[in-house]
């Protein structure tokens, strides 16, 4: 599988010089398997990036998987070309969400006074996929949901093909269970032994300190996941609006020193825009 990375920033989407390197658009990855199929993760704004990309590329047919509702993983959404192209089908995976929880997300999305067009005037087929609520495929890849610890719920996922695996878990808090969430070792146990794992790592320690019960973790809880779970790289995602390229370049150091001191193999880094991994 191909993993590319269409936005990393949380929160809000950012531009300027200092964010030239990690890029500015939130959350959006996507996910080519080995049976050529697409799988798109979340509709922040860099969804519309990945839809020109793909209507360069003449693709049309989509797998699409939401972690949760809030407004950076979703804002994208009405400005991803090919929903206006008939020739377009997706298939919306909504479970593990309760029914109608993706179709009332993105009607609102695009409902007056948010967004001249409707979501019902649509061009493209989209086609609801009903059930899997605890594993499920997607050609060639299996796909394994998990709940993550963040405000109004949501969910993480694992994606297996070939004996490789990628974990994607951003907006997960580690130093807190909140409602819907699980503990520490429950994610040590859903990414033992990961080829790639991609995990929010939005705070430094200091700020997480004031920060607990926001939704996110700090980057030395992340990379303590990391150690526990003996994963083989780890990418540090949902970057904070305010964070500098150079701030998040200071992070990334940081951890590698702490890797080399505990005598680590992980290989660790900061998700960016257009950041392609193969597994």
């Amino acid at each position: 599988m191909v993993i590319t990375c269409w936005g990393s920033r949380g929160s809000i989407p950012v531009s300027g010089i200092e964010y030239i390197k990690y890029g500015g658009d939130t959350t959006c990855i996507d996910i080519h398997t080995d049976s050529d199929d697409i799988i798109i993760v979340d509709a922040g704004t860099g969804i519309r990036r990945l839809g020109n990309h793909l209507i360069d590329q003449d693709r049309y047919r989509y797998n699409f998987l939401l972690t949760h509702g809030h407004w950076d993983h979703l804002m994208g959404f009405p400005f991803f070309k090919p929903l206006f192209l008939s020739r377009t089908e997706i298939h919306m995976h909504r479970a593990p969400f309760h029914k109608k929880f993706m179709e009332s997300m993105f009607s609102k999305v695009m409902a007056p006074p948010n967004f001249p067009v409707r979501y019902s005037d649509l061009k493209a087929k989209i086609v609801w996929e009903e059930g899997h609520p605890a594993e499920f495929q997607i050609g060639s890849a299996a796909v394994v949901p998990i709940p993550i610890s963040h405000p109004n719920t949501g969910k993480g996922y694992k994606f297996i093909e070939k004996e490789k695996t990628f974990v994607f878990l951003t907006d997960n808090e580690l130093g807190f269970v909140h409602r819907g969430g699980l503990p520490f070792q429950k994610y040590v146990d859903f990414c033992k032994g990961a080829d790639l794992l991609i995990h929010d790592g939005e705070y430094t320690a200091t700020e997480y300190r004031k920060l607990t019960e926001w939704g996110h973790s700090s980057y030395t809880d992340t990379l303590r996941l990391a150690f526990e779970a003996g994963v083989k790289r780890l990418g540090l995602f949902h970057l904070n609006q305010e964070r500098t390229d150079d701030q998040m370049d200071a992070i990334v150091d940081h951890c590698r020193q702490i890797i080399a001191e505990q005598g680590q193999s992980l290989e660790c880094f900061a998700v960016g825009r257009d950041m392609t991994f193969s597994l």
